[in-house]
């Protein structure tokens, strides 16, 4: 396949305006959790005290604890701004196929609200909305469509 045309694939977006609205909620969930894991930010450990808590309690090697940070924090940022919206989000969705099979699926299907048993629900919701952007793309409001206007040969609108 000519590599211009796996470009003009990776960059095509929907034409649905309304996915701007469950793309930035996404983006932002997954910022706010990276923000915590990377900086200490909302509460969280930060860098050292995250890969400490995935490598002790969770058995997770130090590399992937890293990659698993990196992938939300500037994942959460990709798809906020609708950049390379579809590699972001398969981060995202494999990160929390991940998240629901080493932590969350021992505990069942729903949110426990009231402690640390949080089942499979959550990270059920956030990997299929982040699936449903490696399939559809950003959409029409996003540095991705402008992407995809330059490789076309298009003027912005």
């Amino acid at each position: 396949m000519p590599e211009g045309t796996m470009l003009k694939k990776l960059f095509r977006v929907s034409s649905q305006q309304a996915d701007l609205i469950l793309r930035i909620a996404l983006g932002i969930v997954f910022f706010a959790h990276g923000a915590q894991k990377l900086l200490g930010w909302f509460g969280g450990f930060g860098w050292k005290g995250t890969i400490g808590y995935f490598v002790q309690a969770l058995n997770i090697p130090a590399p992937v604890a890293a990659l698993v940070i990196l992938v939300e924090f500037f994942g959460g940022l990709a798809i906020i701004l609708g950049l390379l919206t579809r590699p972001a989000a398969l981060g995202l969705a494999l990160t929390m196929l991940g998240a629901a099979f080493k932590v969350h699926l021992a505990n069942g299907f729903f949110l426990d609200l009231q402690g640390p048993a949080d089942g499979v629900e959550y990270v059920f919701v956030l990997s299929l909305l982040s699936l449903y952007f490696v399939v559809k793309g950003a959409g029409v409001v996003s540095v991705d469509k402008i992407i995809f206007d330059k490789l076309n040969g298009k003027q912005a609108e």
